[in-house]
């Protein structure tokens, strides 16, 4: 449905993107995920119109839009801010754009009605002002009002940056339900890996201008393209020294030369030792409880390993104890090195 062809962007002598090639799917939720300042927020913005790409195509349904007014392009935009009018009523602000483009007052009324039922906004808050709504209330403004003209197309720039973590995550799986009823192409930014692998149906992981990777969640986490994807995207333990010695005295094939990865799920203490699996004795160092799951900090030889075990409440391992840490070698990511950026 969207297709970015070779989009570069450039801030005067700055390059700000290079070459960036996405096709979005209909009615799929794509991210764009990176640190600051990596461009995802640029592509959203060459998406939306704000900014012009130096070369390059944007376009949605065969459609080129690369030099098509922001008015015309039939997106809806949540921006991080918001950006609603704080003194005039919810009503008003969903309103707005039917205004813009002249459509009858039965019809703006009939619209708005039912888009903020759909988005969980009552008749009651609809006469109040902005200002008196909660920062999860007005964030669903943002939404109705990105909605209500019917876009093709809705882009939202961290939209949940500004609320506390509880409220982030109860948002966050409104937001995925909302998408899937609605059925709407959706292109979400966002820093937060944790929000980017919830909500997602593919991901796109930037760097310095770059895609480093554009994967499901599963190939972004589990089969890191690059190094720095794999150290981006939650925790790991990169194994150096006296681990891959210990390995490799054990039969496992590992190439000291590469960087080597392994998440922490992947691991396992004092579990059998099957057929290929690799033991190391190390001694706990500390441990961290969250209910859930305990996570453990296992010293081997040189090396702190990070272990995460399911909690059954039984099995608590105590600092100071000597433990074996199991793990597979095919759990194994490793990157040539010099790759990382």
């Amino acid at each position: 449905m969207i297709h970015l062809n070779d989009i570069v962007v450039k801030f005067g002598d700055f390059t700000a993107l290079h070459d960036i090639n996405v096709h979005v799917k209909e009615g799929e939720f794509f991210t764009f995920l990176g640190p600051s300042g990596c461009g995802k927020t640029t592509t959203l913005r060459t998406i939306t119109g704000f900014i012009e790409p130096v070369k390059g195509t944007v376009v949605v349904r065969d459609r080129d839009i690369t030099h098509v007014p922001i008015e015309n392009r039939n997106i809806g935009i949540v921006f991080q801010s918001y950006a609603l009018f704080p003194t005039m009523t919810v009503y008003d602000n969903i309103a707005y754009g039917l205004k813009i483009r002249k459509v009858k007052k039965p019809e703006i009324d009939r619209r708005v009605r039912e888009i903020a039922k759909k988005v969980d906004l009552s008749d009651e808050q609809l006469e109040k002002a902005v200002s008196e709504l909660s920062g999860g209330q007005q964030q669903r403004v943002a939404i109705a009002r990105a909605l209500v003209t019917e876009p093709e197309i809705i882009c939202m720039d961290e939209p949940l940056s500004n609320l506390d973590a509880k409220l982030r995550v109860q948002l966050r799986n409104e937001l995925k339900k909302m998408q899937k009823d609605f059925g709407i192409t959706t292109i979400y930014v966002t820093h937060d890996q944790e929000e980017a692998l919830t909500l997602s149906d593919r991901i796109a992981v930037f760097n310095k201008g770059y895609i480093e990777q554009i994967g499901t969640p599963n190939e972004i986490y589990n089969f890191s393209k690059t190094e720095f994807v794999c150290n981006f995207i939650g925790d790991i333990n990169r194994l150096d020294g006296d681990v891959v010695t210990m390995m490799k005295q054990k039969g496992a094939e590992i190439d000291e030369t590469k960087h080597n990865y392994v998440r922490l799920e992947r691991l396992h203490v004092n579990t059998e030792i099957k057929d290929g699996l690799i033991p190391l004795v190390g001694t706990v160092e500390t441990r961290e409880y969250y209910g859930l799951y305990i996570k453990y900090y296992v010293r081997v030889g040189d090396q702190i390993i990070k272990v995460i075990e399911k909690n059954d409440g039984v099995r608590i391992y105590e600092e100071g104890q000597e433990v074996t840490v199991v793990i597979d070698p095919k759990d194994i990511m490793s990157y040539d090195a010099g790759d990382a950026s």
